[in-house]
C-alpha cells in the first residue's frame, strides 16, 4: 500500500515538472528542425523523456513531432502535456513522410510496429502511407539488435540506444550505435536528439549496448534497492523516514560527484574513508563477508545475459560459462539446452565463491564471531 502510494505520488511530481517544464514554450517559437518530421512509436516514459526537451530546448517545433500510442488516453496526456504535438490514430498516419522513427515500446510489440512499416513499404505506390527513402529508425528498446529492425521493417538506416530512467529529468547517460549507412552529417543529428535529456556514449560495436543495459540500462534499479536499504536501516535505527530519506539521498548524491570531480579510483575514495578499527571498517567488513561485490557483479551479468536471450542470441557469457557440460553431475543428464541455460553450479552463481578480504587483505571468509 505504502510502494503504491509512493510511486503515485512521485508520478504526480514528475508530471508536475513535465507541466512545469511545458510551459516555457510557445508552438510559434523560431526553431531550426533537427529532423524534419520526428515520429515517436509509444508514448510512455522513455519517448517523452525525448520528447520534452526537443521541444524545451527548441530543438524540433511542436508541430514537426507526431506521436502514436495504443492508448488514447495516453495521446491525450501527449496533448495535454505538448501543446501543438502531433496525433496520429495509426502508425501508418503516423510514421507518413517521417525521416525519423523512435520506437519507444515493449519489447514484444516491436514485431507490430516492424509488420505495419513493412506493410506500408509496400503499398505507398498505390496511395499509402509514405515512407521516406532516407527515413531513419531510432530504437529505445531493450535487447533487440539492429539487425532485428533491418529484417523486420525493411528499412536499412537503423540506430540503437540504451537510454536510462535519469533521462525523464534531463541526467540520463545513452549509449548508441548505428548501421554504417548513416553518414556522419547524421549521426550528428541524432546525437543532438540523444544529449538533449543527459550524456551521450557512441560506440562502433553493437555488443557494448547489451553490455550497458547491464551497467547503466538497469543501473538506477540496483541504486533504488541500495537507497531503500539504507533508508529503511535509518528508520529502524530511529531516524523519520524523511530524515533517513534527505541523508541517503544527499550521501549518494555527494558521492557520486565527488568521485566525479576527483577523478580518484573508488578504491582510493573509499579508504580515505576507513579508518583502522573505525566505524566504516566495521561496515564494510560486514559488506564483503556478505559477497557484496560477487552480488553486483552476478546481477550485472544476469542481466547482461538477459539482454542478449531478449535479442534472440547466445546468452553464455561470462565467468564459467564458456565451455558448458551437456550432463551436470547433481541432476543426471539434461538435454544441451538446459544446460546451456543453467548455471554452473546448483548454488546458482556463475562467479566462483571466493572469500571475502579483511582491509588488511587477510581472508575473513568463515570468521563471523566478531
Amino acid at each position: 500500500m505504502m510502494a503504491s502510494h509512493l510511486l503515485s505520488k512521485a508520478a504526480r511530481n514528475l508530471t508536475g515538472r513535465l507541466l512545469q517544464r511545458c510551459t516555457n514554450f510557445s508552438t510559434t517559437t523560431s526553431t531550426s528542425n533537427i529532423f524534419e518530421k520526428i515520429t515517436f512509436i509509444g508514448s510512455g516514459k522513455m519517448s517523452q523523456a525525448m520528447l520534452s526537451p526537443l521541444i524545451t530546448q527548441n530543438l524540433q517545433t511542436p508541430s514537426s513531432i507526431t506521436a502514436y500510442d495504443v492508448s488514447d488516453a495516453a495521446l491525450e496526456k501527449v496533448k495535454e502535456l505538448y501543446p501543438g504535438v502531433q496525433t496520429a490514430s495509426s502508425i501508418p498516419e503516423a510514421i507518413n513522410d517521417a525521416n525519423l522513427i523512435v520506437y519507444g515500446v515493449k519489447p514484444q510489440n516491436v514485431e507490430k510496429v516492424h509488420s505495419e512499416i513493412r506493410r506500408s513499404k509496400l503499398e505507398q505506390s498505390g496511395g499509402g502511407a509514405s515512407v521516406r527513402d532516407d527515413v531513419i529508425l531510432l530504437s529505445v528498446v531493450a535487447g533487440k539488435p539492429i539487425q532485428n529492425f533491418i529484417d523486420g521493417s525493411s528499412v536499412q538506416r537503423v540506430a540503437r540506444s540504451m537510454p536510462n530512467t535519469p533521462a525523464q529529468i534531463g541526467e540520463g547517460v545513452t549509449v548508441w550505435s548505428c548501421t554504417e549507412s548513416i553518414d556522419a552529417d547524421e549521426r550528428k543529428k541524432l546525437k543532438t536528439v540523444l544529449n538533449s535529456f543527459g550524456k551521450t556514449v557512441f560506440v562502433d560495436d553493437e555488443k557494448f549496448i547489451d553490455m550497458s543495459t547491464s551497467i547503466s540500462g538497469s543501473g538506477p534499479a540496483y541504486i533504488f534497492l541500495l537507497m531503500e536499504a539504507m533508508i529503511d536501516a535509518g528508520v529502524h535505527m530511529g531516524f523519520s523516514r524523511e530524515t533517513a530519506t534527505t541523508l541517503v539521498h544527499h550521501t549518494l548524491l555527494g558521492s557520486t560527484k565527488f568521485a566525479m570531480e576527483t577523478g580518484e579510483h573508488p578504491a582510493i575514495l573509499r579508504n580515505s574513508v576507513t579508518s583502522p578499527a573505525g566505524t566504516t571498517a566495521s561496515a564494510i567488513y560486514e559488506l564483503e563477508n556478505g559477497k557484496f561485490r560477487t552480488v553486483i557483479k552476478d546481477a550485472i551479468w544476469a542481466c547482461y545475459r538477459r539482454s542478449l536471450e531478449m535479442g534472440g542470441q547466445d546468452s553464455q557469457v561470462g565467468p564459467n560459462r564458456a565451455a558448458m557440460p551437456t550432463q551436470v553431475s547433481w541432476g543426471g543428464a539434461v538435454d544441451d539446452m538446459t544446460a546451456r541455460n543453467s548455471d554452473a553450479r546448483p548454488g546458482g552463481s556463475h562467479h566462483p565463491v571466493e572469500p571475502p578480504m579483511g582491509e588488511m587483505g587477510v581472508s575473513s571468509f568463515g570468521n563471523k564471531n566478531h
